[in-house]
């Protein structure tokens, strides 16, 4: 009787796992007085609270490339929620576009990390998810802001940088850094040099952070993002082994942050 009441409970258990789908929904929240649109993703097999990852998007904002991101990290079982860091609806449709839009953030720090900060309320805000066990990751400009937000003193235990700008004008900051640090780099990336490279790497060590930096052979920018196409010569573009390999970098980071 015994081995048939646990077989029963296996099965169900099994049953549940083959229905649970991830859930996704848009939640609408302010920085200040600016309206922002963030997209959620969650497993709802899980009845206890998960580990949360805020996702930082590429510079043509909030699209459906981050969320597929946020989609992936639920399927892993965390709670991600894609931040928006432009404002509602503010989505650049050409590159000369985001270059404007990027900038502005790019030259106010501060107002960019109260936007990734309001993004992480919002996260930590969430019923299934552990506030003590909180990450950020980011795409290209996703990866400066969440070094940036690294930088502001935020309450996280891992941020992660997929092939984003290294550089900010108060390397000082990583004084505040309270988590430790994955940088996933393309070792051909035009628009990351190498001086950039060496002066975070020195950042890292002067402000006495748990650090690591993989650097990817024969990628350069945007190596994750199949939209980019596979022309190197352009200085942005797909590579699938660095995508994979850094996929599974940030994968055993969580599960050592996480434990």
């Amino acid at each position: 009787m015994k081995y048939v009441i646990m077989m029963l409970l296996a099965s169900l258990t099994l049953a549940a796992n083959a229905e649970a789908t991830v859930k996704t929904k848009v939640i609408e929240y302010k920085q200040g007085d600016t309206v922002l649109e963030g997209y959620l993703a969650w497993d709802d097999h899980f009845y206890t609270k998960r580990p949360g990852i805020l996702v930082i998007h590429e510079w043509n904002g909030l699209g459906p490339y981050v969320k597929h991101r946020a989609e992936m990290l639920a399927k892993l079982g965390y709670v991600a929620f894609a931040a928006d860091i432009y404002g509602k609806c503010v989505r650049p449709s050409t590159p000369a576009e985001s270059a404007k839009v990027a900038a502005i953030y790019k030259d106010n720090r501060s107002l960019m990390r109260a936007r990734a900060r309001a993004g992480l309320d919002v996260l930590k805000e969430q019923k299934n998810v552990d506030p003590r066990h909180i990450a950020v990751i980011g795409y290209c400009f996703g990866g400066t802001v969440a070094l940036e937000l690294a930088r502001d003193g935020a309450d996280v235990l891992g941020t992660v940088s997929f092939h984003g700008a290294l550089a900010t004008p108060t390397p000082q900051d990583a004084k505040r850094i309270k988590g430790k640090v994955l940088a996933l780099h393309g070792a051909d990336d035009p628009f990351v040099k190498p001086d950039e490279v060496a002066a975070f790497q020195d950042e890292m060590r002067k402000g006495g952070v748990d650090w690591q930096m993989n650097i990817y052979s024969g990628a350069v920018h945007g190596f994750t993002n199949p939209d980019n196409g596979s022309d190197n010569s352009k200085g942005v573009a797909y590579n699938k082994e660095a995508d994979r390999r850094s996929w599974e970098a940030m994968r055993a980071f969580f599960a050592e942050i996480f434990k």
